[in-house]
Parts: structure tokens; C-alpha cells; sequence
């Protein structure tokens, strides 16, 4: 069955279309004439001057409404899957928490059956593409809300039975045998490598770089910052050609460098939300890893004032970059789809409204917010 989306404002990776419809059916078909669309279709959807965009793909995101990844619980992240459709979220990669191997190994099973439930038109949520391994291979030092406890030593060979699975391992590089680490990953696995909770200098995150880590996650958040003399990893960040993670709530990252983010890294700038169970809930009382933090507003923190994650919408997200960036919509979309797709090589099927991959569109307005969220093809949300 061939659907077509007309009378509204279609978001592409360069540019605003309007006018034309939009034609899919399980896969995106093409932009044509509305009238010739008319013709085509077996079922018109009037998007009534909304924005007609791709869906987004949060590649780092650890609960949402009182679910965690790391859990252990299957259905909390089905739970999360189908939550995320309110907030524009096609796609997206359950993230776990520094905790005890054994209980990471069960979450990574549990996303690999996930990975191939979520295909299914049935599958009451957004597909699930695999798993972003945060941890257990950082630096104490810098260890933010992780639970220094489970940090465990830089051995590849216990990622590799799980390279199916994981799509993106945030890592600490400068630990003890951290190049052979990136190096075995790198030769043995498609695995994007992302540099985070790191004490590295700069000299050692550009190395780093020159082994095959592509990514920085949480880009100026539990890693070393940039200064003159020291630019640190912040500095080799964004000055060389990686992805960079930036978590647009205002309060990770001080919206005033929104804009420099955005010149600096271009299409390498990739949007997260690295939101916890928190997300979507009232402030108060939660657990993050075996540790107990508190929501209140837009802040979560430890019980020792430590800065735990987030509890943004994505495209909520979005919104902020585009306003505090002074960007086209078309801009801040593409740095939550395409952008994050492209980083986690997730690209060939997700992240635009291009002919071919699959049919991952939202409906939403001037403020973001979210009226229809289509998953290959089929509707799963709608307001």
C-alpha cells in the first residue's frame, strides 16, 4: 500500500521542501507533486501545514518513564521503546550503566532479541538498532555518575561475543592497554568507538583519534576541558574530524555554545539526550546504577551534588538547538537524525526521508511538538 503525506513543510538534510507530497510505504518511495501523489496513493494523510520530518534517533539514551536499559527487565525497554514515540523517537540505542558484567551481559541479550522484535509492524514502539555501551572501560577519575565499583580493565575480548549487538562503546583510551583496546575493536568489529568519561590529555585523545576512535560522548562533560595551554579532550574534540555528542537541555551544556558547537562541528555534531528513568516523571527520589539521584526541574543530580544525566524529549532538544543557535529547523532535525545515525553506521536504512530507507517520520509543529511518529511505514503514535 503506497501512502502519501501532503500539505505539509517536508524537512530534508539541506533544505525546507514545500508543496510537494511525500510517498512511502514501508520504505521512504520519493518527493513528488501533490497531484500526481493524489493519483499514486492509496491512502493520503493531510499533514495541514505541519512539518513532515525524519524520525529522530537518539543514540545515547539510558530510561525513560521509570524504565532503565540496564535494569535487567525486557519489558522496561519495550517500555521505553514505546514511550519514546510521544517524543518524535524512531529509532534509538538502549544505553547501559557502568554495573556488574554479568548484568550487562544480560541486557546485551536481551537488546539483541529486542533488536529483531522491533521490526516487526507489531512491535508497539521504536525500533530498537542495538545497544550503546557506556562503561564499564573508563577512567575512575572521571567517572560522573557511573559506579566506579563495576569500572572494569580495557579487555576487548569481552566485548567481541556482543559485537552484534553493540553499536557504539563509550571508552577511557588513555587506561592501561586502551590502543590495543580501540585497535582489536577497530580491526575485528563495526563498532563506533566513542571517547567519555576520560582523563586523557590532548595529546592522547588525538591519538586516540589516529587509532579509529570516531566519536566524543557527552562532548565537554566528564572529560578533561579546554584550556590555552592544556586544550585537553574537549579541544582535540572539536578540532578534529569526530562526532560530537551534545546534550541540548541548557544545563549539561550552557545554551551560549550552541552556536559554536553547530559552526565548529558541522554535520559531525550529533544530538543526545542521555536521559535516565527519570525522563517523563515528577522530581524526586531515583536510582541510577545502584546509586540514589534527584530530579528537580531540569537537574539530576547524585545525593554528593554529582550531575547525573538528563530527562529531556528529544524533540524538545531539537527546539533548543534551533532557538538558542538561530538555525533552520531543517538544521537541528538533521543533528537528531541523520547526523546520529551516520555516527553509530546506522545510516543506510535510518536518519532521512531519502528513497530507499526506511519510512521513519514525524509530523510536529513550530514548537516541536509531536502529532504523528511513523515506524517503517507504520503509524504508532499519534496525538
Amino acid at each position: 500500500m503506497i501512502k502519501a503525506i501532503v500539505n505539509g513543510r517536508i524537512l530534508l538534510p539541506e533544505s525546507e521542501v514545500k508543496g510537494k507530497a511525500l510517498l512511502y510505504n514501508e520504505r521512504i518511495i520519493g518527493i513528488t507533486d501533490e497531484a500526481n501523489a493524489r493519483e499514486m496513493a492509496d491512502e493520503i494523510i493531510d499533514a495541514q501545514g505541519l512539518y513532515v520530518s525524519p524520525g529522530l534517533v537518539d543514540t545515547h539514551i539510558h530510561g525513560y518513564q521509570d524504565a532503565d536499559a540496564t535494569d535487567g527487565n525486557i519489558d522496561g525497554i519495550r517500555h521505553m521503546a514505546k514511550g519514546l514515540l510521544e517524543n518524535g523517537v524512531t529509532a534509538f540505542l538502549p544505553t547501559t550503566l557502568t554495573e556488574k558484567w554479568s548484568l550487562l551481559e544480560t541486557v546485551l541479550g536481551q537488546i539483541r532479541q529486542l533488536k529483531e522484535e522491533s521490526l516487526s509492524p507489531e512491535f508497539e514502539g521504536a525500533q530498537i538498532m542495538g545497544c550503546h555501551l557506556e562503561g564499564p572501560f573508563i577512567n575512575p577519575s572521571k567517572k560522573g555518575a557511573q559506579n566506579e565499583l563495576y569500572i572494569l580493565a580495557m579487555e576487548p575480548e569481552k566485548v567481541l561475543p556482543y559485537a552484534d549487538v553493540i553499536k557504539v562503546l563509550t571508552c577511557a583510551p588513555e587506561m592501561p592497554n586502551g590502543d590495543r583496546f580501540v585497535q582489536v575493536l577497530k580491526e575485528k568489529t563495526d563498532i563506533r568507538l566513542s571517547i567519555g568519561h576520560t582523563g586523557a590529555n590532548y595529546d592522547q585523545a588525538m591519538a586516540a583519534f589516529g587509532w579509529g576512535v570516531s566519536r566524543s560522548t557527552h562532548t565537554f562533560n566528564a572529560m578533561t576541558p579546554m584550556m590555552h595551554r592544556d586544550p585537553g579532550v574537549v579541544g582535540a574534540a572539536l578540532t578534529s574530524d569526530v562526532y560530537c555528542e551534545l546534550i541540548p537541555d541548557t544545563f549539561h551544556v550552557n545554551k551560549g555554545l550552541f552556536p559554536l558547537m553547530v559552526k565548529v562541528k558541522g554535520n559531525k555534531l550529533v544530538l543526545i539526550t542521555d536521559a535516565l528513568r527519570s525522563a517523563g516523571m515528577p522530581d524526586g527520589e531515583y536510582e541510577n546504577g545502584g546509586q540514589i539521584f534527584i530530579l528537580k526541574g531540569i537537574e539530576c543530580r547524585l545525593q554528593d551534588g554529582t550531575i547525573a544525566g538528563s530527562v529531556l524529549r528529544f524533540n524538545h532538544g531539537v527546539r533548543n538547538l534551533r532557538d538558542y543557535a538561530s538555525i533552520p529547523l531543517y538544521q537541528a532535525v538533521r543533528a537528531a537524525s541523520l547526523n546520529p545515525a551516520e555516527s553509530a553506521g546506522l545510516a543506510d536504512t535510518k536518519g532521512s526521508l531519502t528513497p530507499g530507507k526506511d519510512a521513519d517520520i514525524i509530523l510536529m509543529d513550530e514548537a516541536c511538538e509531536i502529532y504523528k511518529t511513523i515506524v517503517r511505514g507504520v503509524c504508532k503514535f499519534s496525538k
